[in-house]
Parts: structure tokens; C-alpha cells; sequence
């Protein structure tokens, strides 16, 4: 399966960049009118372009910031801890001192961590943000080992280790099964770093909650029909060769297949905006595809064991899920302020879905316990957009504040 479609990536990706290529030529050349031919050439040379997956992380291009009071500042990337499947990004501004520490738990989804770069742009303005910049697993040699759920909460364990108290935890989508792991672990063991406070952001924490088509279709099949049809060999050209993975192309068009017309719509928005001078609407749609279209693959074990914990089993909910064989008890936690997020129009992680995190850290205390549903926003607008900017991340940030 894998080598199939690497081979008609890269037949493919010729096709791409020859297209490209005519895109910059009639740029060049384009006649004033809008509906002229090679406008409209230039308009089908973009879809070209545009219409097919890359597997390289794109840049955060996270250089500045405008502050509260309207004023610029620079921010500063920069690499602070390293393992072979996760680099630890630190985006901070030059002039910030003392600001609290947190940890932005990026899903492991077929997406690269890029896809945060809104809700990393906005935490900076009051935060000292690290960033969990995931790997594409088919970069990573075999010799490194599998990269199962117990390794993605050992990452988070240590990376609060390494950031020290008081730290703080933001985990969006998918991780916030791990993220709960973790901290309950921690807190079972009474571990100095575990986190001030914890923030839940639209996660399958009890997918028996208003199932939704994501949910459905991961329990329409038995374990074995994932392990036998979805999973993939890296060719033996890639960096990663002989690993078994669970493809981001094949993670990517699922998604795209659940809201196809939509994404049909796009691409026609997109030539019709090109053709008729509307540029920045056009550029719009095209920076969206580019961070759309960026995949990475996920380890076989990984997949495979969160298809079979979180969906088949609803392990954390129901008492079941082990870290490393020890049972995880959410009601250990008891010194980690918890704020759990939730859009109304959510298709992929339902409504009540992370608020049941609520009870089960059955061991916090009311006053430190919070939940917000944010109206109108479907999966991705609760960590990015005017909503997020204006309406839940003030809830968040005060989350945070009141924590320390």
C-alpha cells in the first residue's frame, strides 16, 4: 500500500511542480483583464500545485507579536529538549520575563504541530509556551523502537520534569487521554513537577458520549481489521524504512472524505476568487490547504492502541486504561487545577465528551474544577480563530492565573 502511493507521489509531485512553474510564468505574463486566459491559466496551474500532500513539517513563521497594548515585539523560537520521536519547541517573547510556563500538547493526528500555530500565537502574549513538535515517524529509523500511548505520556512526564514547578498543561484533540494519564500518574506518585493546572481541549475522554462519526466508525471494526488493512511499511528510500505506520495520507483523506463537498467548494472558492483580482480571500483558502495538506505518519503501536483503548475499550472512562501495566486514577489528582473545553458544533469530539474528565478527578475540589462550551465553534475553532482568540482563551488564560 505504501509503496503504491509513494510511487504515485512522486510521478505526482513532478506534475506539481511543473504546474507550479506555470503559476510564477503567468503571473509574469498575465494581461490586465481579469478574465483573461492566462489569469485563468494561472488559476488552474495553482489547484495543480496545491492539489497533493507534502510530508515535511511547514515553518511556524512565528517571528513577531502584537502585544495587549498594540505594540510589536519579537518572539523567539527555539529548540530546548530533544527525543527521536518529539523535539520540545520554546516560542517566547524577547522582552517577556517570568511569565508561566506551558506545555501545548499537540495531537499526533496526521497533522504536524504546525496546525497550532494560532493557538501558539496567541498564548505567547501572556505565556512562556513550549510546544510538543511531534516527528513524522517515517523519518525515524527503526532502530529507535515503537512509539506506543505509554511513550507519548512518558514524553509529557518528563517534559514537565524538564520545565519544573509550577508548569502548566494545554492538551488539544487527541492527547488529552495521555495528558490525563500523565498527570494522574504523577500525582499518584506525588511527583514535585506534576503540573499547577490542566486544560482539556475538545478530547475523546468518554467517546460513549453523543457518538460521533470519527467515534462510529473506529468500533465498526474489530482490532484485527485496522492492524491488516490500515497500516503501512515505509518504503526502504524513506529514512524510516521497514517501520509499520499508520499513513497520514490515508488519516488525511478520511477526514477529507467526511466533509468532501466542502472541500470540493474550496478549491472551486479558490480558482473563482484568483480569477476575479480577489487575492486575499484566495490566499486565505491556499494557507489553509498548504498546513492541511503537510501529513505526518504515526507509529503502528501508537494507532493501534488508541483505536483499541480510547474508542473499542473507552479505557479512561471506565477505569481500564494502564500506563506502563499500573491502572490510571484520574481521582488521584489533587493539587492540578482542571479546565476542560468543548465546542458546540463539534463532529469530531462531541459535547460532553471532555467534560466527563470532570468526574472522573473526582479528588479536586469544586473551586478547582472548570468547564466552558464555547457556542458556534466546531472542532477546530475551540484552539483557533476570532472565538478562541476572544472568548476562550481569556477563560483559559484566567484558568491559568488562578492556578498559581
Amino acid at each position: 500500500m505504501y509503496d503504491a502511493y509513494q510511487s504515485y507521489a512522486d510521478v505526482s509531485n513532478r506534475l506539481r511542480l511543473a504546474a507550479a512553474s506555470g503559476e510564477r510564468l503567468a503571473r509574469l505574463w498575465k494581461s490586465t483583464p481579469y478574465a483573461s486566459p492566462l489569469r485563468c491559466f494561472e488559476a488552474y496551474c495553482e489547484l495543480v500545485s496545491l492539489a497533493g500532500f507534502t510530508h515535511a513539517r511547514p515553518d511556524y513563521g512565528i517571528t513577531q507579536l502584537s502585544t495587549h497594548n498594540g505594540a510589536v515585539v519579537d518572539v523567539l523560537e527555539e529548540p530546548v529538549y530533544s527525543t527521536p520521536f518529539c523535539q520540545l519547541l520554546r516560542f517566547t517573547r524577547k522582552d517577556a520575563e517570568n511569565l508561566p510556563r506551558v506545555l501545548l500538547v499537540a495531537p499526533m493526528s496526521g497533522h504536524f504541530a504546525t496546525l497550532l500555530r494560532g493557538t501558539i500565537r496567541t498564548l505567547i502574549q501572556d505565556h512562556d509556551v513550549y510546544v510538543t513538535d511531534w516527528i513524522n515517524t517515517r523519518d525515524i529509523a527503526l532502530s529507535q523502537g515503537v512509539f506506543g500511548m505509554d511513550e507519548f505520556a512518558q514524553h509529557l512526564i518528563d517534559f514537565l520534569r524538564f520545565l519544573g514547578p509550577p508548569a502548566h498543561v494545554v492538551a488539544v484533540c487527541q492527547p488529552t487521554v495521555a495528558a490525563l494519564a500523565a498527570v494522574s500518574i504523577m500525582a499518584e506518585d506525588n511527583d514535585p513537577a506534576q503540573p499547577a493546572s490542566l486544560t482539556l481541549m475538545a478530547g475523546p475522554l468518554d467517546v460513549s458520549v453523543s457518538p460521533t462519526k470519527v467515534n462510529e466508525f473506529a468500533v465498526s471494526k474489530p482490532i484485527d481489521w485496522f492492524r491488516n488493512n490500515v497500516i503501512g511499511t515505509v518504503p526502504r528510500m524513506l529514512p524510516g524504512a521497514g517501520r509499520r505506520v499508520y499513513p497520514g495520507f490515508l488519516q488525511i483523506s478520511g477526514f477529507m472524505s467526511m466533509n468532501a463537498e466542502r472541500h470540493a467548494n474550496a478549491f472551486i472558492d479558490l480558482f473563482r476568487h484568483r480569477v476575479e483580482g480577489e487575492h486575499e480571500k484566495a490566499d486565505r483558502i491556499r494557507t489553509f490547504y498548504e498546513e492541511y495538506f503537510a501529513i505526518m505518519d504515526l507509529d503502528a503501536d501508537f494507532y493501534l492502541q488508541t483505536i483499541e483503548t480510547v474508542f473499542h475499550q473507552n479505557a479512561l472512562s471506565t477505569g481500564r486504561l494502564l500506563f506502563k501495566g499500573r491502572k490510571v486514577t484520574p481521582r488521584a489528582i489533587k493539587k492540578t487545577f482542571l479546565l476542560t473545553v468543548e465546542g458546540e458544533k463539534d463532529d469530531i469530539c462531541a459535547v460532553g465528551q471532555t467534560l466527563a474528565a470532570q468526574d472522573m478527578c473526582g479528588g479536586l475540589r469544586p473551586y478547582m474544577k472548570s468547564h466552558h462550551l464555547q457556542a458556534g465553534v466546531g472542532h477546530y475553532g475551540v484552539f483557533n480563530g476570532k472565538r478562541w482568540d476572544n472568548q476562550i482563551y481569556p477563560v483559559l488564560r484566567d484558568h491559568i492565573q488562578n492556578s498559581l
